[in-house]
């Protein structure tokens, strides 16, 4: 069982000895280090601006945030308050000026809550300060980078630093007023915006701190959404290379097929199929379906179905060839109950008779001229293949006559239910459908097309099972 990994909480700038910490709360008993009649800033930032030197002398001191409140004492006393609130935004400065001339005015978010601030004299500190809570990193590009001398230092490698350790968050760059260009080299880099030091005021800089956030996280969802579309694209090519291509060359029989999986945005199901023409001219035909519907069983029906083909092939049908299919199943399967249904048909040269078996799959319907569509005969099938290790499956011999459509379908054609009910179409319902298409002139394509159209109509939206149906057609002026 996975062992639940603790909240990292906020570590306040004061750990750090540089600056004020910021309450994690919206009110909260602090530690303060103000004099006696000081106003409390328990809500808007980190640090007072204009008090470098606070170190808990007892002097007076003036907060700049909303918050109101009173402490007392010298030294280390305590004060209650309440102030900011916990949808605020954090902003972390990150600078390193020896002479104090940076002083940050107070700051609001959109919304008029207070922003809160953080300092850090250096990227080690920074990288301690860096919590999940922080939306906004004001970075000083004049600070050294770690481990380099500043003479040798590029002046963007302290930026790269901070983008390295904080891919999520906003940065903003700060130059000085005559270095535009490095501004807009950090811009280039990743920061999203640069100003400059010596024109820093409040409206300005919240201002940039919303923008800088908003449009991080507009390139974020982006750029994950270009990541899903890439994704959604190679999918796309890779289930579009898996299906089938049927190989008639020289065959005078007609194919047509409908595809439709059960995974949203699918182009690959549990569902299968293949048909190819040997050398002595035989057809084979081939349709299955593997239980269940994720992209494991898609990849499970790929497998069998390569492996048909390679089997036929190679002069395998009938009971041998299904019992190679099994153990190969058996193989590749991730999960011992995993199993595939299988109907196999090999239709002789002259065309007038075929071979069926069945393995726990429904009977081909069949449409001859002059007569109704049935069903072939299926009492003699086997189980699905995965279920019993010493299985049979028998070949039986059946009359396709001189002029024929046989059509095979896996059981999402029939298991749609019929209307609001739980009643399911059924192959009777199936058999009774294709009757009446075929009796308004409908064949090939068309007919494929209104039947799985009619299916989803019946069940009152798209199925959730994978569906997948072949038609095979002689015509009169077939051999």
């Amino acid at each position: 069982m996975p062992v639940p990994i603790p909240r990292q909480r906020a570590i306040p700038a004061a750990e750090g000895g540089q600056a004020h910490a910021a309450p994690p709360y919206d009110t909260a008993a602090s530690t303060g280090t103000t004099g006696s009649g000081s106003t409390g800033t328990t809500g808007s930032t980190d640090n007072s601006h204009t008090q470098k030197n606070s170190n808990g002398s007892g002097g007076p001191s003036a907060g700049t945030g909303p918050g109101t409140g009173t402490g007392t004492g010298t030294g280390t006393g305590t004060g209650t308050g309440t102030g900011g609130n916990s949808g605020a935004l954090t902003l972390l400065v990150i600078e390193d000026d020896p002479t104090g001339s940076l002083s940050l005015p107070a700051l609001l978010d959109s919304a008029g809550k207070p922003i809160r601030i953080r300092t850090a004299r250096n990227l080690t500190e920074a990288e301690r300060l860096l919590t999940d809570d922080v939306h906004c990193i004001l970075l000083d590009l004049a600070l050294a980078g770690p481990g380099a001398a500043e003479a040798d230092e590029d002046e963007l490698t302290a930026l790269g630093h901070v983008l390295r350790l904080a891919p999520r968050h906003a940065v903003l760059a700060l130059t000085a007023n005559d270095d535009s260009e490095a501004g807009a080299e950090a811009v280039r880099v990743g920061a999203q915006d640069y100003l400059f030091r010596e024109e820093l005021d409040g409206r300005l800089l919240s201002r940039a701190i919303r923008y800088a956030v908003e449009r991080k996280r507009a390139d974020v969802a982006q750029r994950q959404l270009s990541e899903s579309r890439l994704r959604a694209q190679e999918n796309a090519r890779l289930e579009r290379g898996l299906l089938p291509t049927p190989l008639l060359d020289g065959s005078p029989l007609r194919f047509a097929a409908r595809y439709r999986p059960g995974r949203s945005r699918a182009l690959l199901g549990g569902d299968f199929y293949d048909t190819v023409r040997t050398p002595d001219g035989s057809v084979h035909v081939m349709i299955g379906d593997v239980c269940g519907h994720g992209p494991d069983e898609a990849a499970l029906g790929v497998e069998l179905r390569i492996a048909w083909r390679a089997l036929t092939f190679a002069g395998l049908c009938g009971d041998e060839l299904l019992s190679t299919l099994q153990k190969v199943l058996e193989h590749e399967r991730a999960d011992e109950e995993i199993f595939a249904t299988l109907c196999t048909v090999d239709i002789a040269p002259d065309g007038r008779r075929a071979g069926l078996c069945l393995a726990g799959h429904p009977s081909p319907l069949i449409a001859r001229e002059g007569r109704l569509a049935e069903l072939l005969p299926y009492e003699d099938g086997g189980p699905a293949l995965g279920l019993l290790p010493r299985a049979r499956w028998p070949r039986r011999q059946v009359e396709l006559g001189g002029t024929w459509s046989l059509m095979l379908y896996t059981d999402g054609l029939i298991e749609g239910r019929i209307g609001q009910g739980n009643q399911r179409l059924g192959q009777e319902g199936m058999v009774e459908m294709v009757r009446r298409q075929i009796a308004a002139g409908l064949q090939g394509d068309e007919l494929l097309e209104a039947a799985v159209n009619e299916v989803r109509d019946l069940n009152g939206g798209d199925l959730t099972d994978d569906v997948a149906v072949l038609l095979l057609d002689r015509t009169p002026g077939g051999r």
